[in-house]
């Protein structure tokens, strides 16, 4: 009961300590926010810009190569049923002057910010923690950690599944004998950052439904009774995302995605 009436006298005065901040106020610590993140920014990307290039061949370029280990590591594990051409070797070209200066600089942006996701997840944390009640703490917190987690894991999984096999099949596709692929810099970067990221935020998934939830947007009923709706666009979007026709390539997407719509009806209530 003691302990109680002391969450309750606690929960009032941050109540009243929030109500006492004017609308200036609230916006000042909101621009100080912006600032450190931005400092963090900038601290990361002088590391990223500064080892980018060391990397660039055996971490950005890896899967133009069949000596990846992810290609050699599922050969194996297949028994067969998945086999790479052995001359698979696709050279880069640049045909812009400034292309690799900016390409440098776009990378390094790229890789900071995802270095830096767990310190803007933390100020937008600090920034809202005030607002809440106790109670609202203990299961929030939990959330935003979930979320960061879920958010490199799907960053690993688009770098390691995703867009070697798309970029793998989309080279490998030949419309007539007489035509030569010959890929830019510029568009390889651009599909190599954009799958990545968007299965960083698709992993986002369970963290999106528990805030819908919370909203009461969103019901654990209404995502039990469209499972198989949703197990077929989920089966349409992993085919899109890996349209190299094997049905193991298919399923390596497939089931992380099903998965996360699993945890998804987990994490929310009914």
């Amino acid at each position: 009961m003691q302990e109680d009436k002391e969450v309750i006298k606690k929960e009032s005065t941050e109540e009243n300590a929030n109500e006492s901040m004017s609308f200036w106020d609230h916006l000042e610590v909101l621009r100080w926010a912006f600032f450190r993140s931005a400092c963090v920014l900038l601290l990361c990307l002088i590391g990223t810009f500064s080892v980018l290039p060391h990397i660039f061949d055996d971490f950005i370029l890896a899967a133009t190569s069949n000596d990846f280990f992810v290609y050699r590591w599922l050969s194996k594990i297949s028994h067969g049923m998945i086999t790479f051409s052995p001359d698979f070797n696709v050279q880069i070209i640049n045909i812009n002057v400034a292309s690799q200066f900016m390409t440098h600089i776009q990378t390094s942006i790229s890789l900071a910010a995802v270095i830096a996701f767990p310190y803007f997840i933390w100020e937008i944390w600090k920034f809202i923690e005030p607002a809440l009640y106790e109670n609202e703490i203990k299961h929030i917190r939990p959330a935003f950690l979930g979320g960061t987690l879920m958010f490199y894991l799907g960053c690993a999984v688009g770098y390691f599944l995703v867009f070697p096999f798309t970029f793998r099949f989309l080279m490998e596709y030949e419309l007539s004998p007489s035509i030569q692929n010959q890929i830019n810099l510029s568009s390889y970067i651009g599909n190599f950052t954009m799958l990545i990221l968007v299965m960083g935020i698709v992993f986002e998934m369970p963290l999106l439904a528990w805030i819908l939830s919370q909203l009461g947007v969103l019901h654990k009923d209404f995502l039990r009774q469209y499972r198989r709706h949703a197990t077929v666009i989920l089966l349409v979007a992993a085919a899109i995302i890996t349209p190299s026709g094997d049905p193991f390539t298919l399923m390596l997407v497939f089931v992380p995605l099903f998965l996360l719509y699993e945890m998804s009806i987990m994490v929310i209530k009914k």
